[in-house]
């Protein structure tokens, strides 16, 4: 089979590949539109990826925000997969770009593989092995190093200890 195309067509840029990693379900509702002033909300609070951003954080003040609206015949799901996006920027914006196309099906999904980029397991461990070795300072009050302590857990809602375990 020959390829009959001319040299110009053949140095043309390629016009496929621009898909995105989230898939959006289809929206069958009538009239559905975002208003500016979520997307202004979303945009207000953006998560750009440094060391000491709080992902969790940032999920939680973004299902904060999404579940303000409601839209008829419209999951609440299919909104936040629209939005996230633009709650993103600089590294964090980035990391979702190399995303492979298409890759990203579910809420769930985008969730799990933002957590895991920007809360890898050895965030977990360093902050585990913080609660663990935790010790009042020697000029601290003991209120000013229970609430040092409840910053530590509350940095790492998944460290997996009992009360017991913290308390003893």
């Amino acid at each position: 089979m020959a390829d009959n195309r001319t040299m110009a067509q053949l140095l043309e840029a390629p016009t496929e590949g621009y898909k995105d990693a989230i898939v959006v379900p289809e929206i069958t509702a009538n009239n559905f539109e975002i208003k500016h002033g979520l997307l202004n909300l979303v945009q207000n609070k953006q998560f750009f990826g440094h060391d000491k951003e709080d992902p969790h954080a940032h999920i939680r003040y973004f299902n904060k925000i999404t579940s303000t609206m409601k839209f008829p015949n419209v999951p609440s799901t299919s909104v936040k997969l629209m939005l996230f996006p633009f709650s993103l920027e600089g590294a964090a914006r980035i990391w979702l770009e190399k995303e492979p196309p298409r890759s990203i099906l579910t809420w769930d999904d985008l969730v799990s593989k933002f957590i895991n980029k920007f809360f890898p397991p050895s965030k977990t461990t360093n902050l585990r092995n913080e609660i663990t070795r935790f010790q009042q300072k020697f000029n601290e009050t003991f209120y000013e190093a229970w609430d040092r302590f409840n910053d530590l857990l509350r940095g790492c809602l998944h460290h997996g200890f009992s009360e017991l375990h913290y308390i003893l």
